[in-house]
């Protein structure tokens, strides 16, 4: 995973609430057992007609998404089902965060597992980046902190362990597999405290 610290995109608004896994991707993607690839399918059911020609109404086949790293949703971001698939498509398209007023829970958790920044803003930082597609944002994982391009700033939570890993760029197996050390020292005292 690459590590994230604090960058700088363009965001793209997507003022949708409740964008459900199966509209992030669409079941018929699952097949495969790899991330690779399948950011070209990412909303396909909004991106592309019937014959599979890219809308150019929809916001991320507009040229002004194009370097876009930052997706900025509706309320209730990722419900639905459980589908790893979800934050492997954005981040495989090249967005690095999300940012809504809440994001569901499963969709989070998988997300920080992957390398995806989650980001929950309050309504009013929310209407400020809805209003402002396009606009430059800062996103400081350190920090915690989202920076819009006139200055206005705020906080975001997130889990200690998670911040952790992807200030590292680890996912939790690298993270344990670092510990095999202590893991088998800790083994070997068990042992002789039996």
């Amino acid at each position: 995973m690459e590590p994230i610290r604090s960058f700088t995109s363009p965001c793209v608004a997507l003022p949708i609430d409740n964008i459900d896994t199966d509209q992030i991707i669409p079941a018929r993607f699952l097949k495969v057992t790899t991330r690779d690839g399948l950011g070209r399918w990412l909303f396909s059911n909004w991106r592309y007609d019937d014959g599979g020609r890219p809308r150019p109404d929809f916001v991320l086949n507009r040229p002004e998404a194009r370097d876009a790293r930052i997706l900025v949703a509706g309320d209730n971001f990722g419900c639905g089902s459980s589908r790893e698939h979800a934050p492997w498509a954005l981040l495989d398209h090249g967005f690095r965060a999300v940012i809504s007023t809440s994001i569901a829970s499963i969709f989070c958790g998988n997300s920080l597992k992957n390398g995806l920044l989650p980001i929950v803003v309050e309504p009013e930082m929310h209407r400020a980046l809805m209003q402002r597609p396009g606009d430059r944002v800062t996103i400081d994982l350190e920090a915690c902190t989202v920076t819009l391009a006139d200055g206005r700033s705020a906080r975001f939570p997130i889990d200690r362990f998670a911040r952790y890993c992807l200030l590292q760029g680890l996912d939790q197996l690298t993270f344990l597999l670092q510990q095999e050390d202590a893991i088998a020292a800790f083994e070997r005292g068990a042992g002789e405290r039996r």
